[in-house]
């Protein structure tokens, strides 16, 4: 216990599912967490079931201005960031070669590349040395899975992203990496075709979903102390499945 005891983390899309589970852990863990969303009732919905030491921030990653206000909102009330999670992303099944839409295609990128990119620059002046940045990334990174190219592309980016900025931020010993779920039981694949979700676990030699908690359990050890000395890595959590 008290693995981040005293730290302010940002988790952003943290009202349901695994960056909710998130944000309960690091703040059992002695956190403050600020947490985001683009739905008021559902952050406020959020905050509640966290409890305690937690500032809700109505925000959109994918828009620049929003991202100004939440940093805006942090620096005034805690003034530096020690654990920043870049979590918000979407994704989509079902856009294979052909049925790909110029929506689709910006809505992914806008969200899980730039929407990532631009939290983590935005914050940057408030991460004090030797904080913890975590991306969201994906098991279908490593695994390919049809309809879904453009999700895994703009995930991808992430490896990138943490392996360069680990070298450009190595004077201040700031820490990036990349966390990558399998399929986990979540809203998102509660609402997915029976068709994908069973060829989805068909590939993942556990042979089940994987839980929110078991994130957060990964996120708790790229957040705390217990990695320090580990950097521009992405850990995948997903039992296996990458490996098949």
């Amino acid at each position: 216990m008290n693995k981040l005891a005293n730290k302010v983390a940002v988790i952003t899309g943290a009202t349901s599912g695994m960056a909710l589970a998130t944000a309960k852990l690091f703040v059992e863990e002695g956190a403050f967490v600020f947490i985001t969303g683009r739905r008021q009732k559902e952050l406020d919905e959020a905050v509640k079931a966290i409890g305690k030491n937690v500032r809700g921030v109505k925000c959109d990653s994918a828009n620049l201005p929003d991202l100004d206000m939440l940093f805006e909102i942090v620096k005034k009330e805690k003034g530096s960031i020690d654990i920043l999670y870049a979590s918000a992303g979407v994704g989509a099944f079902g856009f294979p070669l052909g049925g790909i839409t110029e929506e689709h295609f910006d809505q992914l990128f806008a969200l899980n590349t730039k929407g990532t990119v631009f939290t983590v620059q935005k914050a940057l002046p408030l991460l004090r040395d030797e904080a913890s940045i975590i991306m969201t990334g994906t098991a279908a990174i490593s695994k390919v899975i049809p309809g879904m190219s453009i999700y895994s592309a703009s995930k991808i980016t992430l490896r990138v992203f943490a392996r360069t900025w680990s070298v450009e931020l190595k004077s201040r010993r700031i820490r990036v990496n990349v966390l990558s779920p399998g399929p986990i039981d979540t809203a998102v694949l509660k609402n997915a075709p029976k068709a994908v979700i069973d060829g989805l676990l068909a590939g993942v030699p556990f042979g089940r979903m994987g839980r929110p908690e078991e994130i957060a359990d990964a996120a708790l050890f790229l957040a705390s102390d217990d990695s320090k000395f580990v950097t521009g890595v992405e850990l995948s959590v997903d039992g296996g499945m990458a490996l098949v």
